[in-house]
């Protein structure tokens, strides 16, 4: 499959209440690529049933394929609750992918493949085709085990190939660790918090899946966000989860590669198909290797369907 026709990464991805259908109206008419409807944090455990049949009725009621992708945000394994969301939202149809929180050993995505391995049969989904997403720093075990993912996952094929991104997030880790605050006096991530987020952007570049940057929190705190979004951009991570619309603007235009990038990488790519089997090739008048090869690769499958034709 060429670089043009490969699954685009997601820019976006917007967390939306799963018991709030006037939030969900609202999101389903932005630009978001992927709403997460939300069963965890976002919902009063008095109202988690109520929000389970109204996201099972929402998935029900768009046909499959249909913008924006929606994706669903299960209670934690350990919480016993996370069996009961997916049998109760996965009434109708199977949504596009699963999100993870707090997960703390690779062991505990395999359940849940499981799980939706059951569910896609019931269903007559095709096996496989619910993606997981898993927040891979939320507990202090979750961040010092995101070494052993690649030997776990790589030994289960299935699993592996279901397994779409991870991502990091802040917000429950510096809870569960007792932190008074999670930057410095220049607004910088201390060091504990860049290290959950370099290792999250390590573990999936190690798995060969989509590096998810977490969200920005202060939705008044624009120019953070876009600094924000330029480092995550520039270190590596192809996309940013989302907490309201206004933000999806900024998130879509900073992960779509521009017009130059595009065309840059369209020529290394030409460079290398003018010699077969080369490792080597040249574009104006400098030496290209194959990690330039692969980068023109990937800006090509970031682009938009139609951003990303010649």
């Amino acid at each position: 499959m060429s670089a043009e026709r490969a699954r685009a990464p997601l820019r976006s991805l917007l967390f939306v209440p799963g018991d709030s259908e006037r939030k969900q109206a609202r999101a389903l008419a932005s630009a978001a690529d992927a709403l997460i409807l939300d069963l965890e944090d976002a919902v009063d455990p008095a109202q988690l049933n109520a929000a389970r049949a109204h996201i099972g009725r929402l998935l029900g009621s768009r046909p499959a394929g249909q913008p924006p992708e929606l994706w669903v945000r299960v209670n934690t394994p350990a919480s016993g609750l996370m069996r009961e969301d997916l049998e109760s939202v996965c009434t109708f149809r199977m949504p596009d992918g699963i999100v993870l929180p707090k997960i703390s050993a690779a062991e505990e995505i395999t359940e849940v493949a499981a799980q939706l391995e059951r569910l896609e049969s019931h269903l007559a989904a095709a096996p496989g085709s619910t993606r997981i997403v898993v927040i891979a720093t939320e507990t202090p075990k979750g961040l010092l085990v995101l070494p052993r993912y690649p030997a776990v996952l790589e030994a289960a094929p299935a699993l592996r190939a279901r397994l779409a991104g991870l991502t990091w997030g802040a917000e429950d880790l510096s809870t569960a660790i007792g932190a008074l605050g999670k930057r410095d006096a220049t607004g910088a991530f201390t060091f504990t918090f860049q290290l959950a987020r370099s290792a999250c952007l390590l573990a999936a570049a190690a798995l060969g899946v989509q590096p998810i940057d977490g969200v920005h929190t202060d939705l008044r705190d624009a120019p953070g966000l876009e600094r924000e979004l330029g480092e995550a951009r520039r270190d590596g991570f192809t996309g940013k989860l989302a907490i309201h619309p206004d933000q999806v603007g900024a998130i879509n235009a900073a992960f779509t590669p521009t017009d130059a990038e595009r065309e840059h990488a369209r020529r290394v790519v030409a460079a290398f198909a003018a010699r077969p089997g080369a490792g080597v090739a040249s574009l104006d008048g400098q030496m290209i290797d194959r990690p330039h090869l692969i980068q023109a690769q990937r800006i090509l499958a970031a682009a938009p369907p139609d951003k990303a034709k010649t």
